[in-house]
């Protein structure tokens, strides 16, 4: 059972030990797992025998630093880095308990976690179905704080993003590639998603929304002209 946080506070100023552990359990728990595709040529060279994959915990940086540039508080910073802990099984195959999150990182950031993630397996531990768990998390998150809507809205900037970007540069993550994972739900289905995220943080009034919207608005559209337009 993790131990209760008992780091000291060195008071007010830039350095916060909430982010500092939010990081370290992030990096801890997504070690070694990678996300589904690449598509910028390696930046050093690896042995042939290896791969050089995407850590996840790169994705959870970039959606940490869209929400603190965005104006967003440590909590959901915090949160930001840990958004996938709870969803996402480790290398070992293992799930995060919640229980075990808000013990080590408090109620709040727990909370917040929770908020966006996904139930991807029933109660006998099979996968379920894509849509079936994309129209839960759609109705849950209605009723979720800001903090939590604007993680769920920089999480999925980012990822429609890369796969844009993956788009443009000749990774089809819709056809079938020993060299990459498949995203599940045809373009169509994840337009739809897309779209719903945005329309719940388009009405949210807080204007720490306004960045992060504009930005998701433009790559849905360009999503759209990627694959459905084209």
């Amino acid at each position: 059972m993790p131990r209760k946080r008992t780091d000291h506070d060195p008071g007010p100023g830039p350095f916060s030990p909430l982010l500092e552990q939010a990081i370290e359990l992030s990096a801890q728990w997504h070690d070694h797992t990678y996300r589904k595709s690449r598509w910028r040529d390696e930046a050093f060279e690896v042995p042939p025998e290896h791969d050089l994959g995407v850590p996840v915990v790169a994705h959870l940086t970039a959606v940490a630093l869209t929400l603190q540039r965005a104006g967003w508080g440590d909590d959901a910073v915090a949160a930001a880095f840990l958004h996938d802990a709870i969803e996402d099984r480790n290398r070992w195959r293992d799930h995060f308990q919640p229980d075990d999150l808000r013990s080590i990182m408090g109620d709040r950031v727990a909370n917040l976690v929770r908020h966006v993630s996904e139930v991807k397996y029933d109660a006998d531990g099979r996968p379920r179905a894509w849509r079936e768990r994309k129209e839960d998390y759609i109705e849950s998150l209605q009723t979720a704080p800001d903090e939590a809507v604007a993680i769920s809205v920089a999480d999925k900037l980012h990822n429609l993003w890369t796969i844009n970007e993956s788009l443009e540069n000749g990774v089809d993550m819709f056809s079938d590639d020993p060299n990459q994972r498949l995203l599940r739900g045809s373009p169509e289905e994840q337009l739809w998603y897309f779209e719903e995220v945005m329309s719940i943080a388009a009405a949210r009034s807080d204007n720490r929304f306004d960045g992060i919207c504009r930005q998701l608005r433009t790559e849905i559209d360009r999503f759209q002209q990627l694959t459905i337009d084209s």
